[in-house]
């Protein structure tokens, strides 16, 4: 029952990866979904964002206002810890019980932790392999203002906020190299799968 911690940059292909693993049969925790799903409103997480950085970041219908969050703690890298300080235990908490809940379906269950923040957050965690998406952050770039509208400037201040590259690989057991087409990024997936669910030698 292998969990695998899947990572990568903004715009490096992770979700890709991760929908064509959750095709395969895997079980995917999305940590972008549990920071949404602990961030609701009434939450003790979102009381606490509000508390730190004003009502502002609370929009009319009592949902958190995301943009006016980011422009806040993508412009402020100490406004950035205080928000993860925040939520990152509550996010912990709520991917461990995913983590048990799917792995208790029994043996031959593939869970993976779809997380941008691997490096920052959870690296010393026990997965059983680290799955890094990877391509320049030239290419990362051009997708973030094709695909995200975003300006060259938006995008780089968004690709400089994560951890660079090299920290990434550092970690990584496997590596997918997602610079190319959908389909050869597509192909180390199925290939990665084939390794995952691979009855062991005799």
């Amino acid at each position: 029952m292998p969990l695998i911690a899947l990572t990568g940059g903004i715009a490096s292909g992770k979700s890709t990866i991760a929908r064509r693993l959750a095709e395969h049969g895997a079980v995917v925790v999305d940590a972008d979904a549990i920071v949404r799903d602990v961030q609701r409103p009434g939450s003790p997480v979102l009381e606490a964002i509000s508390a730190e950085f004003g009502s502002g970041v609370i929009a009319a219908d009592g949902e958190l206002d995301r943009a006016a969050l980011a422009a806040i703690v993508f412009a402020d890298p100490e406004a950035r810890t205080r928000l993860n300080e925040i939520v990152h235990p509550a996010v912990r908490a709520e991917s461990q019980r995913r983590f048990d809940e799917a792995l208790g379906r029994g043996d031959g269950t593939v869970v993976v932790y779809d997380v941008p923040l691997l490096v920052e957050a959870r690296v010393d965690d026990p997965w059983d392999s680290v799955v890094v998406a990877h391509a320049p952050a030239s290419v990362r770039r051009e997708r973030l203002q094709r695909l995200r509208g975003m300006t060259a400037e938006e995008a780089d201040r968004r690709i400089s906020a994560q951890v660079d590259d090299d920290q990434r690989l550092a970690i990584a057991d496997v590596v997918i190299d997602t610079a190319g087409d959908l389909q050869a990024t597509l192909a180390q997936v199925d290939a990665l799968w084939a390794e995952l669910t691979a009855a062991p030698a005799s």
